[in-house]
């Protein structure tokens, strides 16, 4: 049993690459447990007590010929609480930041690294993937969602999950979830 333990924890942060014959979707999963900044090979980092370390998170990823679904599943978070979730520009590192902005299929070519997008133009659900999840009693929860662009090879690098509950919509906030709780680093 020792010995599976380890391999699964591998093959749950590896990349799936799947053509399915006949079509062109391909699939890409990634995630693990949270671990603290720092950890040697860590690809899913906790920054808070939020999103406590031992706390597992998968990220999937399904491009089709015209869409792109996403899908977050979560054990071991907070019972009973909403997390904002999105997937972001660039890979995990120390802290949240790192990450960049979240991933848009059309740039807001007004955001800068100083203040991200909020114009619902570009931070919304249809030009981001906004993943939010609710956990059950036992800290568990999944969500979906499909865009609908494909992604080519410019995709996203990671998935934050956020302090908010849910993403804001408003004019001048949308998009925004407030701090960086979690971060899980997707393989290209």
């Amino acid at each position: 049993m020792r010995r599976i333990a380890p391999f699964l924890a591998l093959v749950s942060a590896a990349l799936v690459l799947t053509a399915c014959s006949g079509s062109s979707e391909v699939r890409r999963a990634s995630g693990g447990a949270l671990t603290a900044p720092g950890a040697p090979n860590a690809t899913a980092l906790t920054y808070s007590p939020a999103a406590p370390a031992g706390a597992n998170l998968t990220v999937e990823t399904v491009r089709a010929q015209d869409s792109t679904t996403a899908t977050l599943t979560a054990s071991g978070l907070q019972p009973n609480r909403g997390y904002a979730a999105h997937l972001h520009t660039r890979p995990c590192g120390a802290t949240g930041n790192d990450a960049g902005p979240h991933f848009q299929n059309r740039v807001d070519p007004a955001a800068t690294p100083e203040k991200p997008s909020s114009d619902p133009a570009y931070a919304n659900p249809e030009n981001e993937f906004w993943l939010d999840v609710r956990t059950d009693a036992a800290g568990a929860g999944t969500s979906g969602a499909t865009v609908p662009f494909a992604l080519t090879d410019r995709a996203p690098a990671s998935l934050i999950l956020h302090e908010k509950e849910m993403t804001a919509t408003a004019p001048g906030q949308a998009g925004t979830a407030g701090g960086r709780l979690a971060c899980v680093t997707l393989t290209p």
